[in-house]
């Protein structure tokens, strides 16, 4: 019971060391996995320090790389006009006639590579365009626009939070994209719904650029939306081909092909390819661009950050684990998978509620969760899979004034506070809580 208790007074002390002490999250997780591991008792100090950096290593060895390379592909895509060119694409195929329904796909496709904060300044312009032509409410298209953006963001790889939860769950990554990609579906209609029968009937002003900072000015001459999207898909294909030719019924076969494919389809060379991919969006590719402090310099800073959240996380499950909580929790929970697909979407939902990043959240519950796989009856390749998807679910609930996000939304859109929990707010919960009950009933099907 105590090793519990501790767990509770582990996440409560990651909560408000985050939120009203503003303690950088490295700090925070690696506090409590040394306070954890001491206060259990049921670990040498020497053991304690040595499950940290083999869950800290460990991690980061593991999908180190895949993040940095999905950071500098949702890089070039939106420095190079790539995303903005993706979205007018979407637009022709979609119809403007449909205005919420063509911003949430344009966001559930861009989103997948981009930071949704980031796609969202890019897009906003085209939503409020969009809004004024066609005569409806900026709502509408806004709110689709931020919840397509999130469906993808929190559940699909190459995004950074669903890689480094499926590193730490060790979920195959192909069968991670596969679940991600279905709820993800779900979790976008239900985002549309929200904003054309809810939002829809909130009144906001259309001038140009209400409030926030000023949008990212789109490059010249964006690459085709055919080469934009080549970088996105191209790498996912690979991976998701790899995880089916490892099915047990070997539906490629065996031999060279195979093998090739194998090759390919790990994360790590498939996410580099689509760096080569990326490197030739821009209309002409410069060594400043490839330098410390050009386009690769920024995402390799963006993406470094995250990697050592994510180590810290590593060590926090790995103290866990050597501690043997996994046999308490299975005491009490007798491993019924079905029901206990809902932890990992309730600790993600209280952890972002309360600290509002999801990656953050998304991180620190698949640390926490990570050795509670066995206890839950969840350690099957496709049960991992669906328990780092659930915790991509929570990491939607909800997005309101700790969330940069939220500020990113209500600002572009011109939406007040008030506004903003109407929509935004809700629309996540909403979102968030659909996803989750689609997890369940999936989880009654196949596990």
């Amino acid at each position: 019971m105590w090793l519990l208790v501790l767990l509770l007074l582990a996440v409560v002390f990651i909560i408000v060391a985050t939120t009203k002490f503003k303690l950088h999250p490295f700090l925070a997780l690696l506090a409590a996995a040394f306070g954890y591991g001491i206060l259990s008792r049921e670990m040498s100090l020497e053991q304690v320090a040595d499950s940290v950096n083999a869950g800290f290593g460990g991690t980061i060895g593991y999908i180190g790389i895949v993040i940095l390379a999905g950071a500098v592909i949702g890089t070039f895509l939106e420095k190079s006009g790539g995303a903005h060119q993706l979205a007018k694409s979407t637009l022709k195929l979609v119809g403007k006639r449909n205005v919420p329904a063509t911003m949430g796909v344009i966001g559930y496709v861009v989103s997948i590579p981009v930071f949704c904060d980031s796609a969202f300044v890019i897009l906003s312009p085209l939503a409020r365009a969009l809004s004024r032509k066609v005569g409806i409410s900026l709502a509408a298209s806004a709110v689709a626009l931020s919840l397509g953006l999130y469906a993808t963001h929190t559940m699909v790889p190459p995004t950074p939070g669903p890689v480094a939860a499926a590193g730490l769950l060790e979920a195959d990554l192909g069968l991670v994209i596969l679940w991600g990609v279905i709820v993800s579906i779900v979790a976008l209609a239900t985002g549309w719904l929200f904003a054309i029968t809810y939002a829809a009937s909130v009144d906001l002003p259309l001038d140009p650029q209400p409030s926030g900072d000023a949008p990212q000015e789109i490059a010249a001459c964006p690459p085709s939306a055919i080469k934009s999207i080549v970088p996105i898909f191209l790498p996912i294909l690979l991976i998701v081909a790899r995880s089916i030719a490892q099915f047990p019924t070997q539906p490629f076969g065996q031999g060279h092909a195979v093998a090739l494919i194998n090759f390919v389809g790990q994360p790590v060379v498939a996410l580099l390819v689509g760096v080569c991919l990326a490197f030739l969006l821009p209309r002409k590719l410069t060594t400043e661009m490839l330098s410390a402090t050009g386009w690769v310099g920024q995402a390799v800073t963006t993406g470094a950050g995250i990697i050592i959240i994510t180590g810290c996380g590593g060590a926090f499950g790995r103290v866990l684990q050597d501690s043997g909580i996994s046999q308490v929790v299975g005491d009490y929970l007798g491993g019924g998978a079905n029901l206990s697909i809902w932890l990992p979407f309730l600790i993600a939902a209280a952890l972002k509620t309360a600290q509002g990043s999801s990656t953050v959240a998304i991180i620190t519950t698949a640390g926490i969760t990570a050795p509670l796989l066995g206890a839950l009856g969840l350690e099957e390749p496709t049960a991992r899979a669906l328990a780092v998807v659930a915790i991509g679910a929570g990491s939607m609930v909800v997005s309101h004034a700790n969330d940069s996000y939220f500020w990113v939304v209500t600002g572009f859109s011109g939406m007040s506070v008030k506004q903003g929990y109407k929509l935004q707010t809700l629309g996540t919960l909403i979102q968030g809580t659909a996803s989750a009950v689609t997890l369940w009933i999936i989880s009654w099907i196949v596990l």
